[in-house]
This record gives C-alpha cells, sequence and structure tokens, in this order.
C-alpha cells in the first residue's frame, strides 16, 4: 500500500462542511466520489481539520492509501507521474457538470506519495485560519461569500480583547466539546487588522493560529470580538469568558462564510510518525502532561 497525501482548496459555499453527510453535498463526499470514479474502488480519506458548513479552505490536507499497482497505472502510457495523472483525473472528474470545464469549488493542486507513517490529521503540529469582515461604508459585492457584512468595529478593541486569550488555555467556554476530548489549546497568534495590501486590502481580518482548534472555537472567538469590537462588551469580557469555562447561551458564533483555513503545518518528514503517535495518545487520554496536550480535531 502507497500512503498519497493530497493539498486541496475549495470555496465551501455549497458545501455542508467536510465531513460526508447522507444526502447532502459536502467535501469529503463529493472528494470521496471522484476518487472512487477513478480508482474503481472504495476510498477512505483522512482530512486535517473538517471545516463546518459554509466554511473555505485555501490550504487543506488529506491523504488516501491505496494499492501500490493502482498508483503506478494512473498515468497510463503518458510520461506523467502518478501524482499528476490523479491531479488532472480528478480534475476532470470535479468539474463535470460545471459551467467551465476544468473549474470547480473544489481544487485538487498536488498528489504525491508520503510516508506511511504520515498522518493528515494527527501528524499536523499547527492550523492557521483568517476571519475576514467587511465593514466598510460601501461593501465590495466580491467578497460576500468569504467576508462577513457589519457594522463599523473598532479593531484596537477587539486586538485588545483577543490579547488576553493568548497562550494555552482550556477554550471550553469557546468550544463545541466532544465526549472524551480535551478543550485544552494553545492559541499561538491572535491578530485583528486591515491589510494595506493583497486581495483582502480594505477588510477587517482576524488572523488566529494554534497547535489545533476545537469545533466552533474560531467562529466563537471571532462573535466574541466582534461584541467588543462594536463596544457592546466591555474590553474584558473574551478573559472573563475564558475564565468561566462553561459553554452557555453567551456563546456567540460568527457566520461561517467569512471563515477560510489559510495553512496546515507538519514536522519535517523524519518527524510525522512521532508527532502522529504523540497526537493519538493525547486523544485517547486527555489528561496527560499539559507539553503534549493536543487534541487535533479541526
Amino acid at each position: 500500500m502507497k500512503r498519497i497525501r493530497l493539498d486541496l482548496s475549495y470555496e465551501g459555499t455549497s458545501f455542508h462542511g467536510w465531513a460526508a453527510q447522507p444526502g447532502l453535498r459536502t467535501v469529503e463526499g463529493t472528494l470521496t466520489s471522484a476518487l472512487e470514479t477513478i480508482l474503481r474502488r472504495d476510498v477512505k480519506l483522512t482530512v486535517a481539520g473538517r471545516t463546518d458548513a459554509g466554511v473555505h479552505a485555501a490550504a487543506q490536507t488529506a491523504h488516501v492509501d491505496m494499492d501500490d499497482l493502482v498508483w503506478e497505472a494512473l498515468p497510463g502510457r503518458s510520461s506523467r507521474t502518478p501524482g499528476e495523472a490523479l491531479v488532472s483525473r480528478v480534475t476532470g472528474v470535479l468539474s463535470h457538470g460545471h459551467a467551465v470545464r476544468g473549474v470547480s469549488d473544489i481544487v485538487v493542486a498536488s498528489a504525491r506519495e508520503v510516508s506511511p507513517e504520515f498522518d493528515a490529521r494527527f501528524s499536523a503540529i499547527g492550523r492557521a485560519y483568517r476571519y475576514r469582515i467587511d465593514d466598510r461604508e460601501i461593501p465590495d459585492v466580491f467578497t460576500r461569500h468569504r467576508a462577513l457584512r457589519t457594522d463599523p468595529l473598532d479593531e484596537g478593541l477587539m486586538q485588545g480583547g483577543g490579547a488576553s486569550l493568548l497562550g494555552e488555555n482550556d477554550f471550553l467556554s469557546y468550544c463545541k466539546p466532544r465526549e472524551g476530548a480535551t478543550t485544552i489549546r494553545t492559541l499561538r497568534k491572535l491578530e485583528v487588522h486591515r491589510p494595506g495590501i493583497g486581495p483582502d486590502a480594505g477588510l477587517l481580518v482576524v488572523d488566529l493560529e494554534a497547535d489545533a482548534f476545537c469545533h466552533s472555537m474560531v467562529r466563537s472567538i471571532v462573535g466574541t470580538l466582534i461584541e467588543v469590537g462594536r463596544g457592546r462588551r466591555a474590553i474584558e469580557w473574551p478573559a472573563e469568558r475564558l475564565a468561566e469555562q462553561r459553554r452557555d447561551k453567551g456563546v456567540i458564533l460568527a457566520p461561517a462564510h467569512g471563515l477560510t483555513l489559510e495553512r496546515v503545518d507538519y514536522p519535517p518528514a523524519d518527524q510525522v510518525g512521532a508527532q502522529a503517535r504523540r497526537a493519538r495518545r493525547v486523544r485517547e487520554n486527555p489528561l496527560t502532561d499539559s507539553s503534549t496536550r493536543i487534541d487535533p480535531v479541526r
């Protein structure tokens, strides 16, 4: 068996999230179906982070296992590598039925063989998200599917409120907990700013990086900071909510369409197996020491 790493992106507007669900269009379901059409056998995908309905991904990672002979046969008589052949063929299947040939709301950028110890989910050591907000007087019509439209916000207040969340904390107040899983995370970066150049110029963006994020954590943090940016809540409120360690009616989720998974980080190739083993142990025993308390769910 060969383990194949897939690097992909998707525009999440028309998807009911990553995870396959009967009767609903999801990223996992759509991509799995395309791969099974090409490979003519069942496929099981493992993903770095399961995004919610409407959330986008600029850089998502998944892996799939397949027989050696199946992988080597992908190019047929062409001079392409197996990875190049798989990308080309999956692009064709995914774009079938779309208005423009070769264009879909899922793009597989690369497919390559990796160590059998690589795990797209458990080998990851960090994730980076960006939340986009358009609070300008005149909105940009081209950002309506990827940025939240809202009234003017004070980014200074939002940055001040968010600073108290940095570091290793129990984010239960900001997470939708799952039975047996820890809600302790290390938030490495939280930056609220307005880019001066690039495609996000003029928008208000919230950049967050952590070892991992639990369910709804990013949207809950951003929803809380928006209330601070509106002046409806004090700058101390995010820290007070964190200290409560209780998920209650105070949870405010920012809409999904403003959120994008921007990056997934991995250690050097010779360390992916050790990282995966550490992460699995933590998943099975959330009471492990704080230096390795990571539950890379999302």
